[in-house]
Parts: structure tokens; sequence; C-alpha cells
């Protein structure tokens, strides 16, 4: 199963993305967590990116593309994988899929999990609160630009990938398992 997640901050995609690992045995691919891994084990791409992280530059799509290219050839994906992060703009959304083409490698679905923006800014700083505001990002300003870029940039990947029918949209706003059985269904899976 190769799937992409899309959807707003708080969204529940990562609470989903768990659940597909675990239903399907594949891994999921976040390209943050891919870039720091990258940092911290001092590879020439990690040495590459380093410094545009840390000036608080966005990392060139040919570069994130490169990462998913290496880490899609790996053992753990031969049966697919979860994108988290990426695609986040058409451009980057053509990349991956010239980069599939390629492979040889076909998506299965993209899941869009839906939500409504202001119910997200107080679902995100519920959760704050109970956390002890963990995360820096995790304030009412920050959450809303969040938002806000994301409505401009990653939403038009709804329609690209409606375009190819390959988008299954579940309502986000229903409880955890209701989600996930709304996934699993959009996906013909049981």
């Amino acid at each position: 199963m190769r799937l992409i997640l899309l959807g707003p901050p708080g969204a529940g995609k990562g609470t989903q993305a768990q659940f597909l690992i675990e239903k399907f045995g594949i891994p999921q691919l976040s390209t943050g967590d891919m870039l720091r891994a990258a940092i911290a084990a001092e590879t020439e791409l990690g040495l590459q990116v380093k410094d545009m992280i840390a000036r608080g530059d966005l990392v060139p799509d040919e570069i994130v593309v490169g990462i998913i290219s290496d880490r899609i050839d790996q053992a753990d994906c031969a049966n697919g994988f979860i994108l988290d992060g990426f695609p986040r703009t058409t451009g980057q959304a053509e990349a991956l899929d010239e980069l599939l083409d390629e492979k040889g490698i076909a998506l299965d679905a993209v899941v869009e999990i839906r939500a409504a923006a202001d119910i997200l800014v107080g679902r995100i700083l519920k959760r704050a609160q109970e956390n002890g505001g963990a995360r820096a990002d995790d304030n009412e300003e920050v959450l809303r630009n969040r938002l806000k870029v994301y409505e401009e940039l990653t939403a038009p990947l709804v329609e690209y990938y409606s375009a190819k029918g390959l988008l299954k949209s579940v309502d986000g706003m229903a409880g955890i398992d209701e989600v996930t059985a709304s996934i699993m269904s959009a996906l013909n899976a049981e």
C-alpha cells in the first residue's frame, strides 16, 4: 500500500499514520524526520541541509525528492509506505510523480483528512495545555499561520490528486475510531 496523507495541522494525520503502519506493516516516511536523521548522521546530504534548516530556509525540492528516492529504495518500503509532510505543493507532487514513474511505482491512494480550521486551533491548543505546551508552534498565532500556509500551498493538492482519481477524503472531525474506519472503507481494506 503506497499512500500520501494530506490534511491541515492538527487533523490527526500522525494518529492515523500509526494505525496504517500497524495495519499494513509499512513505514511512515516523514521528510522532517528524514532530514533530521541525515543531519544527525552527518551524511553529505545532512551537512548540505544543516545550515539551511538552521537559517529557517526551506530545503529545495530536489534535495527532498532525493531523500525520498533513497528512502523508497530501502527494503522496508518494498510493500509500500506512507508519505507524511510531502508533497506540500503541486510542484512537489509533480516531482514525486516523476520519481515514482522512474521507479515503476504507483500510488494506491491519497487520503485527505478534512477538518475545520477553527476547531483545529482549539484542538491543538487543548493538546498543548494537556502536554504542558511541549511544542513551540502550539500557539494560536503560529497555528493560524500554519493553517493559512496549508490552504495556500497544500490544499491545491486535493484538486491535483482528485483529477488523477487517487483522492479519498474523510471527515477528520469525527472520533479517532470513526476516522480510522472511514479511511479503511475508503481504501477498501478491513
